[in-house]
């Protein structure tokens, strides 16, 4: 009898301990992008950005040193690396088609941001809890932000707030400068995706198609979706009156354009309308929460007079010490709303 109470007041005081060094995890439930509901701890504290353009966005939200997984792009990105150097010693754990599934599951993370389905498959058979944060529009890039506040916790649902509210005065600033145009007086624009392939582009169903409407355009494939492969008929008979080039190595496909003859007879060559988009911690044409600046950057490149008066020097500035706590130089704003790395 005795050596029955003895053992169970020894197995009493041993969970006594355990719940005081191991107290209970709390949880939370999340939606996703795709409507899924994930129970994550409350307190997440490792997080694995396995969608390249969501690390930005972590990053903006204040959520970047709960990063123990990253992506090969983001790991290399140039401003990237300047804005924020700890990137470099972050495991990058995936190229965004595969993943390096014994050294993530070593970085132990509480949840991972992804944006394919396959993706989720895999990390789900893994024991680890998939987000989905994908988007193809403005609505959609505000539910991403609001979904990674969410997971991040701590000051970054007040932050996405403040960004959500940032993006939606840029939109209406550029929208009411541009409501009284006539259709035809919206420039058609095609957005080229890199330099590579010059007939590779994004059409109207798209993000890009998105801020190219919002800020006063016309899109000149708007039937087609994102990244697709068109003849060089289908271009010369949209007659861009602008082209934008995204991607890094974008100066590259201006060369292109100007040296080769079957270009010259579209008007945004004959008019030298031809840009190179800007490139920050991520491309802001593509998946970024940058495109808080794309909108207006494209607004005064589609319609200089109606915005003549906007600093995009002084505009990028701000965000980037909003946002990031960093001080860009009216060099750097420069650099990068010509798509140039940061210089070493």
């Amino acid at each position: 009898m005795f050596s029955y109470h003895f053992n169970h007041a020894i197995k009493r005081i041993l969970l006594s301990v355990l719940l005081i060094v191991s107290p209970l995890v709390h949880s939370k439930t999340i939606e996703d992008a795709k409507g899924n509901t994930i129970d994550i701890p409350d307190q997440v504290t490792r997080i694995a950005g396995l969608w390249h353009a969501n690390n930005q966005i972590i990053l903006l939200l204040g959520g970047a040193d709960k990063l123990v997984a990253t992506t090969t792009v983001i790991q290399k990105h140039p401003w990237f690396n300047q804005v924020y150097p700890r990137i470099k010693t972050v495991p990058a754990l995936t190229n965004g088609q595969t993943i390096q599934m014994e050294e993530l599951l070593q970085q132990r993370p509480d949840v991972a941001l992804i944006s394919s389905s396959s993706m989720q498959e895999e990390l789900t058979k893994a024991g680890i809890k998939p987000v989905m944060v994908m988007f193809q529009d403005f609505e959609g890039l505000k539910k991403t932000v609001q979904i990674t506040a969410n997971v991040i916790g701590d000051n970054a649902p007040q932050i996405a707030k403040q960004y959500i509210q940032e993006l939606e005065d840029n939109i209406a600033f550029v929208e009411k400068r541009t409501q009284s145009l006539a259709e035809k007086e919206k420039p058609v624009v095609l957005h080229i995706a890199n330099s590579n392939n010059l007939l590779k582009v994004d059409g109207g169903k798209s993000i890009i198609g998105d801020w190219i409407t919002k800020a006063g355009g016309r899109n000149a494939l708007p039937e087609q979706a994102n990244l697709v492969e068109v003849s060089m008929e289908a271009i010369l008979k949209a007659n861009p009156d602008v082209i934008i080039i995204g991607s890094a190595n974008a100066a590259d496909g201006i060369k292109k354009i100007h040296s080769d003859p079957v270009w010259q007879n579209i008007s945004a060559v004959k008019q030298q309308r031809v840009y190179v988009n800007p490139m920050g911690t991520f491309p802001w044409d593509r998946y970024s929460a940058e495109e808080a600046l794309q909108v207006l950057w494209a607004a005064q490149k589609f319609h200089p007079t109606l915005f003549q008066d906007l600093d995009m020097i002084e505009k990028t500035q701000n965000f980037y010490k909003k946002y990031y706590h960093y001080d860009l130089s009216k060099e750097n704003a420069q650099q990068i709303l010509h798509g140039l790395d940061p210089l070493p």
